[in-house]
């Protein structure tokens, strides 16, 4: 019998099939949480777009209501306004979008430097570990709330707190807006640091140390072999998630900008983003149509986002195709 005859066909159909699914079972196990967490938050609240077009009025459903739900029976009754709903964001608009915008790229620019940084240099440490030490202490702010935070830094920069009674100063810190800035990058940059950095350290533990090797015996430093060898490889991952960053651009850190302040109303010009002016016009619940104005600032958000996404890979795909993340 020849050697063809002896060869066997890979089996298809139903029972390939099953089998496909049965030894992928592990990673479609890893993945279901996040796949049924963007359902609960990313789907299900779709249909509430249509409150950013309409004026929202609370209606206590009748015998003859087919939503019993207040909320539903409320979003149903309401009558449309168009874009009406815009016209109250776009009145804080060039502060909002100043403080939003201004801040993530300030993060983007510090954020993907040091993240990179902390990566390479965890991952040319020899002793292995020593340098999960060091990550984990670098990983660990990111599980610490913004409210303990919060409490943290009042102790440290009140009238009355470590700062002003170490310097002899009398800065009153949440009067003074200058200050604010500096404060929230400082603060962004010790929690997510950290963070960031895992997905370029395992993207670094995959490179070939036979590129390094050759670089050293070609006499090539540290840094040489950081600009030539490192980056180049690293530049596809940076340009991915910074694209995914652009998305985000019009979304603040709500938690952070929210709570760092600790309700100062001196610092509103410098401390208010959209999410902050969303959650606020939310709480309004004397204000006319509050949900309708916290919708559009939503739904603004979102619309803008995803044209920023698009635009952003287009850019990269005409230049360098394949970083392009579709």
């Amino acid at each position: 019998m020849s050697v063809v005859n002896r060869i066997q066909p890979r089996p298809r159909g139903k029972h390939a099939s099953q089998g496909g699914w049965q030894r992928q079972a592990a990673y479609l196990t890893m993945v279901l949480p996040g796949v049924i967490l963007l359902l609960m938050f990313a789907y299900l609240p779709m249909p509430g777009i249509i409150l950013a077009f309409k004026n929202y009025q609370m209606t206590v459903p009748t015998e003859t209501s087919f939503f019993k739900n207040i909320f539903l029976n409320s979003l149903v009754a309401s009558k449309w306004n168009g874009l009406n709903n815009f016209t109250y964001l776009l009145k804080d608009a060039p502060m909002l979008i100043r403080n939003t915008v201004g801040y993530n790229l300030l993060f983007m620019v510090v954020g993907v430097i040091l993240q990179v940084g902390l990566a390479v240099v965890i991952n040319e440490m020899r002793n292995r570990r020593t340098a999960k030490v060091y990550h984990t202490i670098a990983f660990m702010p990111y599980f610490v709330s913004w409210i303990v935070v919060m409490y943290a830094l009042y102790a440290m920069i009140a009238f009355n707190g470590f700062f002003n009674q170490v310097s002899g100063a009398a800065i009153r810190y949440y009067n003074e807006p200058r200050f604010w800035p500096w404060i929230f990058l400082i603060a962004n940059i010790w929690k997510y640091t950290g963070q960031g950095s895992i997905i370029y350290l395992a993207t670094l533990t995959g490179f070939d140390e036979q590129l390094y090797e050759a670089g050293a015996i070609d006499g090539a430093s540290k840094w040489q072999q950081f600009r030539y060898i490192t980056l180049p490889q690293l530049m596809p991952t940076i340009v991915m998630l910074q694209i995914l960053a652009v998305g985000r651009i019009f979304n603040g850190d709500f938690d952070m900008f929210y709570s760092l302040p600790n309700g100062s109303g001196t610092l509103r010009q410098v401390t208010t983003t959209i999410d902050v002016y969303v959650y606020d016009m939310l709480k309004k619940g004397n204000l006319r149509n509050s949900f309708g104005y916290a919708g559009a600032g939503a739904f603004f958000q979102s619309v803008v986002g995803f044209v920023l996404i698009l635009v952003t890979n287009r850019i990269v795909k005409r230049h360098q195709p394949e970083m392009a993340l579709f």
